[in-house]
């Protein structure tokens, strides 16, 4: 089992407030960080069955050097777990990314964005890994009163002896509590990612609490359906916005 790679997130409204949205979801959404603004989390992420994990652990930089657009770099650790082998650890895969908001519609609260993305084989716990590329196109709607509705999908080229190119669909859903509580959940699906590989289906709820100034605390979690079996994802992080 493969962990879908790790997005940012998205939001935006008409008449209401923007949602927040982002980190902890495994959807993203076509907003970026504002400009000349940074968000930083350092989180800790991961997907296994049973006693079975592979996570990440590290620091993800998003800042928003002119107006539609953010820059994105993930730098994480490694950490992968099994009953027979125990405990590996090493570097993980660099992500680097651009999101561009191409639509923005305040009035209505409708917005898109393209967030490619290339995942480089940086990982020392797969020294036979390929570079590989998403391309993704993200979408969100903002109602009056705190709530986002935000999807879309793409498709990510996964180069590699036994690997398969693949389509990845996501839809989450959000609501603000006066601004310092939001809760969503989210359901993703992506096609096989191995040659006789089966297809994913994770669903999960989330929560970013603001604890304060620009300091924000955010989980989230649930069930992975997967190779003919149920497993188990997870996200948590310390956030920072400046």
């Amino acid at each position: 089992m493969r962990p879908v790679p790790l997005l940012a997130a998205f939001a935006l409204a008409g008449t209401a407030a923007p949602a927040a949205a982002g980190p902890p979801y495994l959807t993203d959404d076509p907003v970026p960080t504002d400009t000349g603004h940074w968000e930083i989390y350092g989180f800790s992420a991961g997907e296994g069955h049973r006693s079975t994990i592979d996570m990440d652990a590290g620091v993800d930089l998003n800042y928003g050097p002119v107006k539609g657009v953010q820059l994105t770099s993930t730098l994480p650790l490694s950490f992968s777990h099994d009953g027979a082998m125990g405990w590996h650890s090493g570097a993980g895969d660099v992500e680097i990314g651009v999101k561009y908001r191409f639509f923005h519609d305040q009035k209505r609260g409708l917005s898109a964005a393209i967030f490619p993305r290339v995942i480089l084989p940086t990982s020392s716990l797969a020294p036979d890994g390929k570079t590989r590329f998403l391309l993704p196109l993200w979408l969100g709607k903002d109602f009056a009163g705190g709530t986002s509705l935000f999807g879309g999908g793409g498709y990510l080229i996964n180069p590699g002896p036994g690997n398969r190119d693949f389509w990845e669909a996501a839809v989450a859903l959000t609501h603000d509590f006066g601004g310092r509580i939001s809760i969503g959940t989210e359901i993703t699906r992506q096609g096989p990612d191995t040659i006789g590989g089966t297809a994913q289906t994770r669903a999960g709820v989330g929560s970013i609490v603001h604890v304060a100034g620009p300091t924000s605390l955010l989980f989230s979690g649930g069930p992975t359906w997967a190779d003919h079996r149920t497993g188990y994802h997870f996200y948590a992080a310390l956030g920072l916005t400046f």
